[in-house]
């Protein structure tokens, strides 16, 4: 009311010049512009020349002009007939300073003060300003900061501008010191404190900031509360108040939740009703409540849920299925209808890809499983979308399905993907008194050039050493999943130019290869091979006995045929990181009729990924092999052999240092002539075996103070594992007579090595980079520990 009459009366005021009479207007005059334009005065001025000017029409032309925010003072005046206008223009903001914010960025802040009419060159109202301001200091208290202050400075500046200063003091968030439940008969005080995310004061506060007070999470905790009581059958369950008191230093809060428990209620009957669409019978199958049953909110939502999806399935996209409670006061019963209305049926108008940079719209499309022009179902929308997470290429893909603007029976499928490093790249120069200058390189991409298809290369070459690889897999080489694949691979050693003990044996091996994988179902799949690999034995200075046996019975050249036959089934959810599913492989490799060697070798990987929470996830794996010999090669070929510990074995033990081992004898020189005295300084060497145990558990859970946990895994570990030979006590008899030590376990999990320690990995682009620090528990004799660990281009 005050208001209106300090408005009259400055209107009456301003036009008391003009007063007298009323005059025919010739022209009008504006005195007092800077910054705004004489047309924005004129385009606001309801009256114009020619017009009668009177008390009433200048009263709204007043209003009128102030309506437009420009001016602080406005003036009417007159010159025989001509209309003046006198204005004092409001400043305008020169500049925007602010300081002290933490909890809040600045450009944050700087976003809500342009959104509130406060920005560099705009007019600045000082109401405004005090809007803002008060706006800030509730935003502090929403967070529990209630000793936060917000205070402004208006600096007049030159030509009519001010410069603001917005100074802040966010104080610190106010710890809660106590929250308690109050009307609570039925369920005790821990157990539903403990379904608060808010917490008192505890050890774990620190990283945790569970005992930092905010609105928010209290609105989050106090619904918590009232499903908890809905799931179990007190439907009239109300939170009567809630008081949050803080002391007077603003430090502590204290939290006090009343709540009104009512009756326990249980489900009378369970009824449906509206066009089901599909057979009843498969409706009632989806039903998680039953008569009798206590009332839950939860199996009632979730059931709904369920009956919305089979719908969604047949495309019926826009259904709507909700479960109606009627309760019966009387016997604390409940009545519960599921009302079905399935709309129209959807069809699919467009599949469209977004995000996809590298990646090519064929690569994303073929592992479509809802197509263009079919019904929409929710089944095969969230089947491709899965497909799509299982490629590895993408840190994530959403899916959305909005409707076809002025039609009521189409949708567009939009998936939304973020590309991520698919592949490796590693480089290493070094230089090693035995084998001098070292020069390597490997690239893996498992989307090169953005096609799907998976190439890697291999470059390796020293003074003694020289390694070639490469490999090519098609996973799409016919438009219905066949995959196709090649590999070719080279190595050489040559040790006569060196005068140092080199390692006991090295292959040179030249080959070949080609495998075709066949899909039989939508996570499993059917892979054969064939290999030809041309071997040649180079002994060193040192070698063990067995091989010299080996040699001198099969000689040291090999042209073996390896065919392999396998089956592999995937559900997990990500390609990369995966936190839900599992995958395994069980793969049969045997040499073929021609080949000079007779061996075969049977490999089971597996690994199970069971979430306990949101953020917090099991995985078990493990991996078995067993090979041996047939025919007239007894046992497997030494330089098959199985070798355990390493980042991507038994972590915490250095590379294939566990399992058999061999003390070698003093050879005769590097062209593999058996040696005739055993080296008593030689430290046992390692061998292998032709049988492998190992596996593991690890819990995954989330980097604190990282945001983006895409892109990296952490994990708790307990690895375990060796190698075995099933052969070792007659290969220890044979030996026995020259003096040459095996050591061998017998096959018994007794002999497992063992390990614990924390693991890190993070997709970089240059692929998986990953780190462990382990510490052995269990440590066989003359196995190498190796605390740190790390490895580049493959995860765990």
């Amino acid at each position: 009311m005050k208001r209106l009459l300090l408005t009259a009366v400055l209107t009456v005021l301003m036009i008391a010049e003009v007063h007298a009479e009323s005059f025919t207007i010739s022209d009008i005059r504006v005195n007092g512009l800077q910054r705004v334009s004489a047309g924005s005065v004129f385009g606001a001025l309801p009256l114009n020349v020619g017009e009668q000017a009177d008390d009433r029409r200048l009263v709204e032309s007043t209003r009128a002009l102030f309506k437009t925010g420009f001016f602080q003072d406005i003036q009417l005046g007159r010159d025989g007939n001509v209309l003046v206008i006198t204005v004092v223009e409001r400043p305008s903001v020169a500049s925007i300073e602010i300081e002290g914010n933490k909890a809040i960025s600045t450009e944050d802040l700087m976003k809500g003060l342009k959104q509130s009419g406060l920005a560099e060159g705009e007019i600045f109202q000082r109401a405004t300003l005090e809007g803002v301001r008060n706006e800030l200091q509730r935003q502090y208290v929403a967070q529990g900061r209630y000793s936060a202050t917000v205070e402004t400075e208006v600096v007049p500046q030159p030509r009519n501008r001010v410069g603001l200063k917005v100074n802040i003091n966010e104080g610190t968030v106010a710890a809660i010191q106590h929250i308690n439940v109050v009307g609570n008969t039925v369920f005790p005080d821990e157990d539903l404190i403990g379904l608060f995310e808010l917490k008192t004061t505890n050890w774990l506060s620190f990283f945790k900031n569970d005992d930092k007070y905010a609105r928010e999470k209290l609105s989050g905790d106090l619904e918590r509360l009232r499903s908890y009581y809905l799931d179990r059958g007190y439907i009239n369950m109300d939170i009567a108040s809630t008081q949050v008191s803080i002391t007077p230093d603003k430090k502590h809060v204290y939290i006090t939740v009343n709540v009104n428990e009512g009756e326990k209620y249980s489900v009378r009957d369970v009824k449906l009703s509206g066009d089901l669409k599909v057979p009843e019978d498969q409706v009632k199958a989806l039903l998680l409540v039953e008569k009798g049953q206590v009332f839950s909110r939860k199996l009632m939502t979730t059931t709904s849920e369920l009956i919305t999806r089979r719908l969604g399935n047949e495309g019926y996209t826009f259904a709507n299925v909700n479960g109606v409670p009627q309760p019966h006061d009387e016997d604390h019963t409940v009545d519960i209808t599921f009302v079905v209305d399935p709309g129209k049926r959807a069809y699919v108008n467009r599949i469209n890809f977004r995000g996809n940079t590298k990646s090519e719209d064929e690569v994303l499309r073929r592992e479509m499983r809802q197509m263009e022009g079919g019904w929409a179902s929710t089944y095969l929308i969230d089947q491709s979308k899965t497909r799509l997470e299982r490629l590895g290429f993408f840190k994530e893909v959403n899916v959305e399905t909005p409707a076809v603007p002025g039609v009521d029976d189409q949708v567009d499928v939009n998936y939304a993907v973020e590309e991520q490093a698919s592949g490796s790249i590693t480089a290493s120069v070094g230089f090693a008194q035995s084998a001098g200058l070292i020069l390597g390189g490997s690239i893996t991409q498992n989307n090169f050039l953005g096609t799907g298809n998976k190439v890697s290369i291999g470059l390796t070459r020293s003074e003694y050493q020289s390694r070639y690889n490469f490999g090519y897999v098609d996973p799409y080489w016919t438009a219905d999943g066949v995959s196709l694949g090649y590999n070719a691979f080279y190595r050489t050693t040559d040790y006569k130019d060196l005068d140092v003990d080199v390692a006991s044996y090295a292959v040179d091996s030249l080959g070949a290869g080609v495998s075709v994988g066949y899909p039989i179902s939508e996570t499993s799949r059917l892979t054969f091979g064939l290999t030809a690999q041309q071997d040649k034995i180079k002994t060193g200075l040192y070698t063990v006995d067995e091989i010299f046996d080996f040699v001198n019975k099969q000689g040291d050249s090999y042209l073996n045929f390896k065919a392999s036959a396998g089956w592999s089934e995937s559900t997990l959810n990500k390609g990369v990181l995966a936190t839900r599913g599992h995958s395994q492989s069980l793969v049969l490799e045997t040499t073929t009729p021609g080949s000079d060697l007779s061996f075969f070798k049977l490999d089971y990987r597996g690994q199970l990924f069971t979430p306990l929470s949101e953020n917090y996830t099991m995985r078990f794996h493990t991996e078995l092999g067993y090979g041996d010999g047939f025919g007239d090669t007894k046992g497997l070929p030494f330089y098959e052999n199985y070798y355990a510990g390493g980042f991507n074995s038994v972590r915490g033990f250095k590379d294939s240092t566990l399992g058999p081992r061999s003390t070698p004898s003093r050879g005769a020189g590097v062209t593999g002539n058996a040696g005739t005295a055993a080296d008593p300084d030689q430290d046992p060497l390692p061998f292998g075996g032709n049988v492998l145990i190992q596996g593991g558990a690890e819990l995954l859970f989330p980097l604190p103070f990282v945001k983006d946990q895409r892109s990296l895994r952490t994990s708790l570990f307990w690895d375990v594992g060796n190698v075995f030979n099933s052969r070792c006590e007659s290969t220890s008899n044979t030996i026995a007579a020259s003096n040459v030590k095996t050591q061998c376990n017998d096959i018994s999990l007794s002999n497992l090595a063992s390990s614990v320690g924390v693991g890190v990995t993070w997709v970089t682009a240059l692929g998986p980079l990953s780190f462990a620090l382990a510490m052995p528990i269990k440590k066989p004799d003359d196995a190498e520990t190796q605390v740190f660990q790390f490895s580049l281009g493959q995860t765990f």
